[in-house]
């Protein structure tokens, strides 16, 4: 009388399995189609990529496509720029969305009214995620022109001189950060407010009826609830940290040499390249380099993670 039920259970679970796994297919075939099947073109990093002798017919030459990169005079700089300016991104994003979703949080949790604004603010910070990169350029642009530019404007209103930007590369750094933040942050506001609605708020009760304050709450409650989502992001942050935004730093500083010292980067000193020299071989040296320093970078940061704390690694 007890097998016969079990049984049932067993083909009940076997078919809600199969179910799952049935859900995940689309996404498994285009995982394999945009992000494992391009493996096979890594090989032209190796040869010398001629279009009518095809992927497989070119000749081999080796190594020497990562000669012609790292005998740049410019490797170390893009290398430095691509890495700085990246872990810059990924540490003001990291501490500003969190700010931003937990002031949104609470304000969800004060009123009707706050609920009501904390979508407005929600839909505020999403909405610059979704307006290109060459759009962007256009909006800095007009806030950043040497003539009619409206920060210039300003300075010249309060007796400074005007500052040509788009010649001064020490300004770019702070300028790109900000641009970033503006554009990227609203995203991982979202991501930081789905994980504040998996807290329990009995924790917060019970803090408050102990006379916890609220900056306790959220130092003692909030922040350890959330970090390991946080550690995920970052982890995940990092794996791409050798890869840059290319229409951050090439529509948004109009591809000035003159900036170069400050926002050039890998993708965009490929994009030169493969334009210029239409060199085949060197991009895809370039972009095996960065997929290497990449896998490198994250599971180095998944170790100290690991290392820290094994419940929070990401694998």
């Amino acid at each position: 009388m007890i097998r016969t039920p079990t049984k049932r259970r067993g083909r009940f679970d076997s078919a809600i399995t199969w179910q799952f796994i049935a859900m995940t297919i689309p996404g498994l075939i285009l995982l394999g189609i945009f992000s494992y099947i391009p493996l096979v073109g890594m090989i032209i990093a190796f040869k010398e990529y001629r279009p009518l002798d095809g992927l497989f017919g070119s000749a081999w030459v080796g190594f020497k496509n990562f000669e012609f990169l790292f005998g740049s005079e410019s490797t170390w700089r893009i290398t430095w720029n691509t890495l700085y300016l990246n872990g810059l991104f990924i540490i003001t994003s990291t501490v500003a969305a969190l700010t931003l979703a937990i002031m949104i949080g609470e304000s969800q949790s004060r009123s009707r009214v706050g609920k009501t604004l904390s979508s407005f603010y929600q839909s505020a910070l999403f909405f610059p995620f979704f307006i290109s990169y060459v759009i962007v350029s256009y909006f800095m642009f007009a806030l950043l022109d040497a003539d009619n530019g409206m920060i210039n404007r300003i300075l010249i209103s309060f007796g400074q001189a005007p500052i040509n930007w788009y010649a001064s590369p020490q300004y770019w750094t702070v300028i790109l950060v900000i641009t970033n933040l503006w554009k990227t942050v609203g995203f991982s506001v979202i991501i930081y407010l789905s994980g504040l609605l998996s807290i329990d708020h009995t924790y917060y009760e019970a803090a408050e009826i102990d006379g916890a304050t609220k900056w306790q709450q959220i130092r003692f409650i909030t922040l350890p609830f959330l970090m390991p989502l946080v550690i995920m992001t970052v982890l995940l942050a990092i794996g791409r940290i050798f890869f840059a935004d290319f229409g951050l730093f090439y529509f948004v500083p109009r591809d000035q040499s003159l900036l170069y010292p400050t926002t050039d980067v890998v993708d965009t000193f490929v994009f030169r390249a493969l334009r210029n020299l239409g060199d085949f071989g060197m991009a895809g040296a370039a972009a095996f380099y960065q997929s290497v320093i990449g896998f490198v970078l994250i599971v180095v940061a998944n170790w100290i993670v690991r290392w820290r704390d094994p419940e929070r690694a990401l694998f």
